[in-house]
């Protein structure tokens, strides 16, 4: 890399493809999950597919933790001997202590030149906004520049989904406002979103298929006339994103399909299918189908 260029840094719950990150210059900070008696970095020792292979016959509910400030510091120590600033962007504080740890790790190393962001989000529209960031530090932003840009944005990426149960939400601690929809006598499937960081209704229908066409609709509206910046996200539930995916296919700029990683699928349940998207007038991307349940790295 260039010496004074920008790095971008994220954590794993963004839930990039590792090919995708290393093409795009980030790097990628590992959350812990605790499952089966182990403690396995995400997306490094456990990918999605071992993941969810082994979820249903697990005998205790996965847990999950963020990175020491250590690792952040180390991390953040090694990219400013090739980078003048950082700017390192991570999930919603409000659904992990990754955010704290992250600014700690800064202030090890040099808080004047690593930016920490609460993206306020999770999964798939981390994922989008840290491939914003990186786009702009390609077309040669400084880090004050990036760190705008990005929190300007942060306000129009949305977060659409549905789980197929909510016990996993309500397990992990990560419900939010959807935990008004316990204990429903109707058997009712949540489309649900990330709203001021936190898990929150939006509606309750009566299938899963309803869920994901509220979800594709509500995707498609946000389109300003020049298409969207799209992820769809999914845990185990391939055949559903694909469906997904190829109905937002023709208002699409960038469309990529990716699985949800151990410590999202821990909280999130398998079954889940969501979307990350923002109007692509905001910053094009350019990157469509680029990752697939196959090809996450």
């Amino acid at each position: 890399m260039t010496p004074g260029k920008v790095a971008i840094v994220t954590d794993s719950t963004s839930d990039l493809p590792a090919q995708l990150a290393r093409s795009r210059r980030i790097t990628i900070v590992p959350l812990t999950l605790n499952f089966e008696g182990r403690s396995l970095l995400d997306g490094v020792d456990i990918r999605p597919t071992e993941f969810y292979r082994k979820l249903p016959n697990a005998t205790t509910h996965p847990t999950t933790s963020q990175p020491a400030p250590g690792r952040f510091a180390e991390t953040y120590a090694e990219l400013l001997n090739t980078h003048d600033a950082i700017v390192s962007i991570h999930i919603s504080e409000r659904l992990s202590g990754t955010y704290a740890s992250a600014v700690q790790g800064a202030e090890l190393t040099d808080a004047k030149r690593v930016h920490v962001i609460d993206s306020q989000l999770a999964s798939m529209s981390l994922g989008l906004l840290t491939l914003a960031a990186s786009e702009l530090v390609a077309q040669g932003a400084a880090a004050e520049a990036v760190v705008a840009k990005v929190n300007d944005m942060r306000e129009h990426v949305q977060t659409y989904f549905s789980v197929a149960t909510l016990e996993f939400l309500r397990r992990g601690g990560r419900i939010g406002r959807a935990s008004a929809l316990l204990g429903s006598v109707l058997q009712v499937k949540p489309v649900l979103c990330i709203r001021d960081g936190l898990v929150t209704p939006l509606e309750r229908v009566r299938t899963f298929d309803r869920a994901l066409n509220r979800v594709i609709e509500m995707t498609r509206a946000l389109d300003r006339g020049q298409g969207l910046c799209v992820i769809v996200g999914h845990a185990d539930a391939e055949a559903d994103a694909e469906r997904v995916a190829r109905e937002l296919e023709p208002v699409a700029e960038t469309l990529m399909i990716q699985p949800l990683g151990p410590v999202v699928g821990a909280h999130a349940g398998p079954g889940v299918v969501g979307v990350g998207c923002y109007p692509a007038d905001l910053l094009p991307l350019g990157l469509k189908r680029v990752a697939s349940a196959q090809t996450r790295g």
